[in-house]
């Protein structure tokens, strides 16, 4: 019989190979319906009927579907959260909505910078899996839809910079090591003169809290959705190997100085009473590259995974069942931290600690 430690360890190391760099990645197809107006100049009548088209299009794939108008602003920004739906589409305009399945990993915007929004996601350094999701999904739409499309420059958008494929591939990186060790800012300046865009976990104009950098392309127009992805997988690759290189020589050269960042940080998140969403995330940062760099076994980085979005402010609030001002969710997610980290890890006992 294989000891259950040898077994837990192997879990461990497969599944930090798979998500300790590379956490998720996402593919976003930009389409609009020939004739009408892009949504920022469309009225309310049209925009309405751009819904309707796209909910009925979509409903035998997404049965799940959502108008944002008639959901609260907290299920909005869960959604948000979730990376479900852009920024603007947290005010719940009335013909706006988002259609997804049950599992979360494709969903379609409505009438939010375009018509059209397909949007596809996976765990890890999928983009060629999250591309065929898309893809397939784009497909069934555009049997009842008809796109604005040129036969010179591709599906048309909202957007110039998105016109020809309308496609956006996206990862998302702990990249840690290469903060630390001061080679971020080259690595950023490196992807953008190949034309890669870096930017924080929530895409353009959010910074890279905890770490965790947003990259994706910028060119869709004269080049294929497969070399798109097939070109951005390989830099992904790349950034990586030098992420786990930084890691290894912050672990010869600085292991004292890991080793208190990380106990510093586990520290916190075990004892604090209060603490907000930046400090969650960049202390769940720190005890994530601790446990990449083996110097905390206890905690599983998967645990730690899911803390980094349920501490998040509207998923906190979902989990915690109210409706919770700052001050209380600062002392919440810290109760919720503490019981996830100490050993105590069901919700009845978390609660308790908030009463």
């Amino acid at each position: 019989m294989i000891p259950r430690t040898n077994v837990l360890d192997t879990a461990e190391a497969a599944y930090q190979s798979a998500f300790g760099v590379t956490l998720s990645s996402r593919v976003r197809l930009a389409r609009n319906l020939r004739g009408l107006p892009f949504p920022d100049r469309a009225s309310a009548p049209v925009r309405a009927e751009v819904r309707r088209l796209v909910m009925e299009a979509a409903r035998d794939v997404l049965p799940c579907q959502d108008a944002l108008s008639s959901s609260t602003l907290l299920a909005r920004q869960q959604l948000f959260e979730s990376h479900l739906i852009s920024r603007n589409l947290l005010a719940g305009s009335p013909e706006t909505a988002v259609c997804r399945n049950l599992t979360s990993t494709q969903a379609v915007m409505v009438n939010e910078e375009d018509h059209v929004r397909i949007q596809a996601l996976r765990p890890g350094l999928a983009l060629q899996e999250a591309w065929a999701d898309a893809d397939a999904l784009d497909d069934v739409l555009e049997r009842h839809l008809d796109y604005a499309f040129s036969p010179v420059l591709g599906y048309l958008t909202s957007c110039p910079t998105n016109v020809g494929t309308g496609m956006r591939a996206s990862v998302l990186m702990h990249l840690p090591g290469l903060v630390l060790m001061s080679e971020m800012e080259p690595i950023i300046n490196g992807l953008n003169k190949i034309g890669l865009a870096v930017r924080g976990r929530w895409g353009e104009g959010t910074a890279a809290i905890g770490h965790m950098f947003q990259i994706s392309n910028q060119l869709t127009l004269g080049v294929p959705e497969e070399r798109i992805v097939a070109d951005l997988t390989e830099i992904v690759k790349e950034v990586a190997e030098h992420e786990r290189n930084a890691r290894e020589r912050l672990k010869k050269e600085r292991r004292l100085q890991m080793a208190d960042l990380t106990a510093r940080a586990e520290g916190l998140l075990k004892a604090a009473r209060l603490m907000t969403a930046r400090e969650a995330l960049e202390r769940l940062s720190e005890l994530r590259l601790g446990i990449a760099l083996g110097l905390k076994r206890r905690i599983p980085m998967a645990t730690v995974d899911r803390l980094l979005l349920e501490v998040q402010p509207a998923h906190l609030q979902a989990w915690a069942g109210r409706a919770l001002d700052g001050a209380a969710r600062d002392k919440v997610r810290a109760d919720r931290l503490r019981a996830e980290l100490g050993g105590r890890r069901t919700k009845r006992m978390a609660k308790r600690t908030t009463t």
